[in-house]
């Protein structure tokens, strides 16, 4: 179990070895989190949500190309599966 989960979550950009889990936020991330702050302010505006979407898939995508480790890869992947899917059914 030790093994998979180091596999998993340790750093690959390091050689201390450290897990990463979560990491602070960049700035995709910092967008998405003010546009959502914003979005409760001024209501469901349609460019509000594409900015959120906007900022969603581009942290999604920075993850998957280049996430510190498998897990972050698949928080990536797993992001722009269910971002792709809300954005369907909201249209």
């Amino acid at each position: 179990m030790r093994r998979a989960l180091d596999w998993l979550l340790r750093d690959r950009s390091s050689t201390d070895r450290r897990w990463v889990v979560a990491q602070w936020p960049n700035t995709s991330a910092w967008v998405f989190l003010l546009l959502t702050g914003l979005g409760r302010v001024v209501g469901d505006a349609a460019w509000v949500y594409v900015g959120t979407r906007v900022a969603l898939v581009w942290w999604a995508v920075d993850e998957l190309v280049r996430g510190v480790n498998p897990f972050r890869r698949l928080l990536g992947a797993t992001t722009l599966v269910v971002a792709a899917i809300g954005v369907v059914q909201r249209f």
